[in-house]
């Protein structure tokens, strides 16, 4: 729990790497997740580092899996997905290939001869497939091809009417006896030359290709077409499309020239035509037998492609991952620099103080493994730097922690609002949501979700319910707390729930039950008033009408009363109104805890307690009257208490008529309160300034003797931390908390006083602004009640109104469509918009109060981190 109220203590280490060992310490060190590599190569472009090679070699062999994997979804094959990640390849496995590699450098490590190995064994594979896949694709053309012949013989047999006069030299040509265009008796007897074309066209290009047939060749043509009876696919595109066959008789050999390039224009797929009856017999046989020896080919070739992606979908996985480590460890390693030996690597990483005993047995394995003599080793160094952030989470906590890192990532060990946003965050959701029914089926879905979230499915759904899904513990609470808070409104889908019996007495107020002098005193009902009457008012000092408080909640004979809006208006707003000062004091408070941290102690007196005193003179003061009115006055004077809202204005505008009051001695009261808070107010606007200008001219540093005292400056935490770490780890004791010489820094007055002066305006105007704000809570509260009740009075009490005969009937319907929109209206619209608010609420008017939020997240190299989904850069 500590370390979720502050960040982790971090420390910057110098790491020294064995060439040979480097590949290994820092598979090690990935598998752990501990340090943040800093990168000591900055000047130095990314083509001119060491190891661009082994991660250009990296970045060839994940093309190579991104092709098997696109082949093996194409096979429809599933593809594994390991729960457990293997590990990086070992160097072990290639001590053989190393020695072939002659021209990798002498001293550059070892990992490289890994992704030789790897990309050897992956190009093989991938040369395999792409051989088989070809000889598959034009086996497969090559049968479409002949599945076209076939059906272009079969279609064109019925254009030829056979003539048994001129089947010697014109076969299969139709008669052209009732042409009335040219003569076929004539073009025989002038020796015409007559030839044939004949194929497969688009649909959609049939009328465009006969209009070019006819305006180029001049009628000298004859095209007879007909459509197939099923669509056939593409040999080309591998597109099912609707096709024609034509064919076309021409004279001449210009004509037959300008008819096939027309032809090769329009993408038709022209097949030879067969001159004689015998001719087209032997093609069609031959035909037949080449298809049946296709598909025989075919099957056998799918078969052994098959065989192999199933092989390759084996590992595919594996060798996935291990490529993704890979490459990983040498973009962590061109982060590193070289001694000036060249043999040995040096890297700076951050690290938590609590990791370092880890991180050394990390170095101590990687070192193990690869079989070095010289172990690698690391060093802690002090540094000026700010450190990286690290906040640990888990899946519990992981939800809030991202709700304050969307607002920003928290400034190096400052107080961390996530771990009071657990509950702070649902329960002013449930303030606006405030239904036992809504926040139970909230509930319900939650818990369903935290049931089953070991599922896999779960975590690999679509976005809105993968959002849901990573906020299932948010969700939870939100619907517990607005159960608690529907419980409290007494509000269920709208209705008041008895479960007490109400603290309301109805019978106390007929005149009967009292004696004839309180009958003479107070105004009592009779028959003849509750016939003619239309409301009926209780009046709560007649004895035995108000029994008590309701034991939980609202008493719901308020869900009866017509000034039940009214009633729950003013409770609302000055539930509203405490709440919010109390959440906003509690910020500013939290603020004191990061003063002491970074040992400002002057913030505390110079800034934390007046923005306190101007806090609570007013608005404390305000949450005080309301507690006060409520304590103090009862029913029998409820009459006579003064106005909340007019003794606050009053309280500003000293008003020269005495007023009743709330208690004796309110106006000195008010005017101290007054005094304290004008006073607080030049104190925040020049406090700081002032004693920062005192603190910079009193010494020429930051540390000087004055009058017989000295005058010291301690460093921050964080630095004595890191100075203590790099003490331990040389084995020297800790510094004392003397005098030390600090670097004199610039110091500007103008700039501090001007950002302290806008940081005053902002806390001044923020204080009226941020509480009128949190009016937003009664707001939301009284929408989210008044569509339940509408939603309720147009569905469910229509249905319920319905006589008996049909009213079974229309009930079921009713309630499905009631079901539906208190899904989608009350649920997801009104949820959204209450946790919108609730995000809002923490982010301005709480953690503006003492949240930086200026740091950087802590990002280790972890390989937990790579994506392990085929999707993610694999296909």
């Amino acid at each position: 729990m500590g370390s979720l109220f502050r960040s982790e203590t971090m420390c910057l280490a110098q790491l020294f790497l064995q060439s040979g060992t480097a590949y290994e310490c820092l598979s090690a060190l990935g598998e752990k997740g501990l340090v943040q590599f800093r990168d000591l190569n900055q000047n130095v472009s990314s083509f001119q580092r060491k190891f661009v090679g082994e991660v250009k070699r990296c970045e060839e062999l994940e093309r190579i899996l991104a092709y098997l994997v696109q082949e093996i979804n194409r096979a429809d094959i599933p593809l594994p997905e390991g729960e457990t990640s293997p590990p990086a390849p070992p160097l072990k496995q290639v001590l053989e290939m190393q020695k072939r590699r002659q021209n990798c450098r002498r001293h550059r490590p070892a990992p490289s001869v890994a992704a030789l190995f790897f990309q050897e064994q992956l190009q093989k594979l991938e040369v395999e497939l792409r051989e088989v896949t070809k000889n598959k694709e034009k086996l497969r053309k090559n049968l479409l091809e002949l599945i076209e012949y076939t059906h272009m013989l079969r279609v064109t047999k019925k254009f030829v009417r056979r003539n048994v006069e001129f089947e010697p030299t014109y076969e299969e040509f139709p008669s052209l006896d009732t042409d009335s265009l040219l003569d076929y008796s004539c073009m025989q007897r002038l020796g015409a030359k007559l030839g044939f074309v004949s194929g497969l066209i688009n649909q959609g290009k049939v009328e465009a290709f006969e209009r070019m047939l006819w305006r180029v060749c001049k009628g000298y043509t004859i095209v007879t077409y007909a459509e197939l009876d099923e669509p056939l696919e593409d040999p080309e595109t591998g597109e099912v499309i609707k096709w024609y066959v034509f064919l076309i008789s021409f004279w001449g050999e210009q004509i037959g020239h300008k008819v096939k390039k027309i032809c090769d224009c329009y993408h038709c797929h022209v097949y030879p035509y067969p001159s004689t009856a015998e001719e087209r017999r032997e093609i069609q046989e031959g035909l037949d037998t080449r298809i049946q020896d296709l598909y025989t080919v075919l099957h056998k070739t799918e078969d052994y492609l098959r065989q192999v992606l199933c092989k390759a979908a084996e590992s595919v996985y594996a060798r996935a991952v291990q490529v993704k480590k890979m490459k990983a460890i040498y973009h962590m390693l061109n982060l590193c620099s070289f001694d000036v030996t060249n043999k040995c690597l040096i890297a700076e990483v951050w690290c938590p103080e609590a990791d370092l005993p880890g991180l050394r047995r990390a170095l101590q394995d990687g070192s193990r493994e690869s079989g070095a003599t010289i172990p690698s080793f690391m060093n802690t160094i002090p540094t000026k730097e700010t450190p990286p952030t690290l906040i640990r989470t888990n899946k519990f906590t992981e939800g809030f922690q991202n709700i304050v890192d969307a607002y920003g990532v928290g400034s190096y060990r400052e107080v961390n609002p996530a771990l009071f946003t657990i509950i702070t965050f649902p329960f002013l959701f449930a303030v606006m949501f405030g239904d036992f029914g809504h926040g139970f089926v909230m509930f319900l879905f939650a818990l369903l979700l935290v049931l089953n979230e070991n599922h896999p499915r779960l975590n690999q759904s679509q976005e809105i319910m993968r959002m849901f899904f990573h906020g299932r513990y948010i969700l939870l609470l939100m619907g517990l707390f607005s159960v608690y808070t529907g419980l409290i409104y007494n509000d269920c889908f709208s209705k008041s729930v008895n479960l007490f019996g109400s603290g309301w007495n109805v019978s106390a107020m007929y005149s009967s039950s009292h004696s004839p002098a309180e009958q003479q005193k107070m105004v009592l009902w009779n028959d003849s008033v509750v016939r003619h009457s239309r409301v009926l008012q209780l009046d709560p000092s007649v004895p035995g009408v108000f029994r008590g408080p309701y034991p939980l909640g609202i008493d719901p004979i308020w869900n009866l009363a017509t000034n039940r809006l009214t009633f729950l208006n003013s409770f609302k707003m000055k539930m509203s109104v405490i709440l919010g000062v109390i959440h906003m004091t509690f910020g500013v408070v939290l603020g004191i805890f990061n003063h002491l941290h970074f040992r400002k102690k002057f913030n505390i007196y110079l800034v934390s307690i007046p923005e306190l005193l101007f806090m609570l003179c007013m608005f404390g003061y305000l949450i005080f009257m309301i507690i006060y009115k409520w304590l103090v006055y009862s029913a029998k004077t409820s009459r006579v208490a003064p106005s909340i809202l007019i003794e606050f204005i009053n309280m500003f505008l000293f008003p020269a008529s005495e007023t009743s009051g709330l208690y004796v001695g309110q106006e000195h009261v008010q005017r101290l309160l007054l005094a304290v808070t004008a006073l607080s107010v030049p104190v925040l606007f020049l406090g700081r300034p002032l004693f920062l200008l005192w603190l910079h001219n009193g010494r020429s540093c930051l540390g000087v003797s004055r009058s017989g005292y000295t005058l010291v400056r301690r460093d921050s935490e964080e630095e004595v931390s890191l100075l203590g770490s790099h003490d331990v780890e040389e084995g020297n004791a800790p510094m004392d908390d003397g005098c030390r010489e600090v670097r004199c820094e610039e110091f500007n007055f103008g700039e501090i006083l001007m950002t302290q002066v806008i940081h005053s305006i902002e806390y001044c105007l923020g204080c009226v602004s941020n509480t009128a704000s949190y009016l937003r809570l009664w707001a939301l509260s009284l929408a989210h009640a008044q569509l339940s009740d509408v939603l309720w009075a147009m569905l469910m009490r229509v249905g319920l109104r319905v006589d008996t005969t049909f009213g079974v009937l229309l009930l079921l319907p009713v309630i499905a469509l009631f079901a539906v929109l208190t899904v989608f209206i009350l649920l997801i619209m009104e949820g959204l918009s209450a946790f919108l608010h609730a995000i809002r609420l923490h982010w301005v008017e709480f953690q503006n109060k003492f949240y930086v939020g200026a740091g950087t997240k802590f990002v280790p190299f972890s390989f937990r981190l790579l994506s392990s989904k085929f999707n993610d850069g694999m296909a």
